[in-house]
């Protein structure tokens, strides 16, 4: 069988679970409070603004490089061939837009 506990004993194990039960409520008080709740939703959403930035950037860079390794050889010098086609339809795009605008206004 067990052994028998003093009152002191048992009067020393209420005070301790009193004192796990505050401490308990205590938590519970600060994670339900609004400002608590707020700053977390906060937190979370800025993480996800990070995250999505970050997968951004990524995918920006990636674009880039591929579109740098498409118009430089492994040198990294221009490659004419390859830019001279793009320049001149470019310019022809800016130019069919200025006409438009142009017949807009007139």
């Amino acid at each position: 069988m067990s052994e028998a506990r003093t009152p002191a004993e048992i009067e020393a194990a209420i005070v301790r679970r009193r004192q796990e039960l505050a401490a308990t409520l205590d938590e519970l008080a600060v994670r339900v409070h609004p400002k608590t709740i707020a700053g977390d939703a906060k937190a979370r959403a800025a993480a996800a603004v990070d995250r999505t930035a970050g997968r951004a950037y990524v995918a920006v860079n990636r674009a880039l490089s591929d579109v740098r390794e498409r118009f430089t050889d492994e040198e990294g010098r221009p490659r004419a061939e390859r830019i001279v086609p793009v320049a001149l339809v470019a310019a022809g795009v800016v130019g069919l837009v200025v006409l438009s605008a142009r017949r807009r206004r007139g």
